[in-house]
């Protein structure tokens, strides 16, 4: 099973650079353009933040951009994409434009089955080669952290009751591992040893989420962990303790699944003229003013 992972491509209504300069949907482009020559892939995800600001125009060109690149992958016509939601995500939006968010080569929507209660948005399952795929919704309106609720983690727990023949991915936004660095501390998921513990046992082979905007690698308990970086920018983790950094660059991955090696992960950057330019720079006081008006509090 070969994967695909990208996140965070913050797409906007319109086709234009961003408050910071960059033009998100370019930045798209200019990754599917690299990814292009990929071969043997059988499943593409994307771990939320899609649009910017939730607007449907940005998730009707996301679907368009990624729906005819998914077309051109695979051996059989195209492969599936599997949509989750992010923070800056809109569920409504989202589900008005992607639906489930698992959509098949075609472009409709191919999910074995879904939950849509009122406290969050969508949580899905396909099946691809054996091999099961879950996206979650960790979005918290109007929040920058995420948090998987307790209905959400018991339906969890019913699916996994039965193992797939290959075993399962499992994919959503926040982090439910970071680095010692108070943003990720802050801002990844709130509860993530409730998750551990719903996927505990299970044939959960790996978890794929985006957010933090930088490759990371950990283990929930047993169960690998990967953070793939964003489409849009990357966090440069070389500033200062406290600070943060926003430099130009798509980048994403390459997660494989099986065999004796299982699982691999591998990053790809694209080819940016104007890779490693400074898109924005917050000091140490602007950091902690961002955490104490955004961090949930206890």
């Amino acid at each position: 099973m070969r994967i695909l992972h990208l996140s965070d491509t913050h797409l906007e209504r319109t086709d234009a650079p961003n408050r910071n300069g960059v033009n998100a949907t370019d930045s798209l482009r200019l990754m599917l353009a690299e990814l292009r020559h990929q071969r043997g892939v059988d499943a593409i995800v994307v771990t939320g933040d899609l649009a910017n600001d939730g607007a449907v125009e940005a998730y009707q060109a996301l679907r368009e951009l990624m729906g005819e690149f998914a077309r051109s992958m695979g051996a059989g016509g195209g492969v599936p994409v599997f949509y989750t939601t992010g923070n800056h995500d809109e569920r409504e939006a989202f589900g008005k434009v992607l639906g489930s968010g698992h959509l098949a080569a075609d472009g409709t929507d191919d999910v074995v089955s879904a939950l849509f209660p009122a406290e969050f948005g969508c949580a899905a399952v396909s099946v691809v080669d054996g091999y099961r795929f879950i996206t979650l919704d960790s979005l918290v309106p109007g929040k920058v952290h995420g948090l998987l609720s307790g209905a959400q983690l018991d339906w969890l727990r019913e699916e996994l009751r039965t193992p797939s023949e290959n075993g399962t991915v499992l994919a959503f936004h926040h982090p439910p591992v970071t680095l010692d660095v108070p943003s990720q501390q802050a801002f990844g998921l709130r509860n993530p040893g409730e998750l551990a513990d719903a996927i505990r046992g299970s044939d959960v082979r790996v978890v794929l989420t985006g957010h933090f905007h930088l490759q990371l690698f950990g283990f929930l308990e047993a169960t690998p962990v990967w953070v793939t970086p964003g489409v849009v920018n990357r966090i440069d983790l070389t500033t200062a303790y406290g600070t943060e950094r926003a430099v130009r660059g798509a980048s994403a991955s390459l997660v494989e699944l099986g065999g004796e090696t299982g699982p691999m992960f591998h990053t790809f950057h694209a080819r940016d003229p104007r890779a490693h330019e400074t898109v924005y720079q917050l000091d140490a006081e602007e950091m902690r003013s961002m955490i104490e008006r955004h961090a949930p509090k206890g």
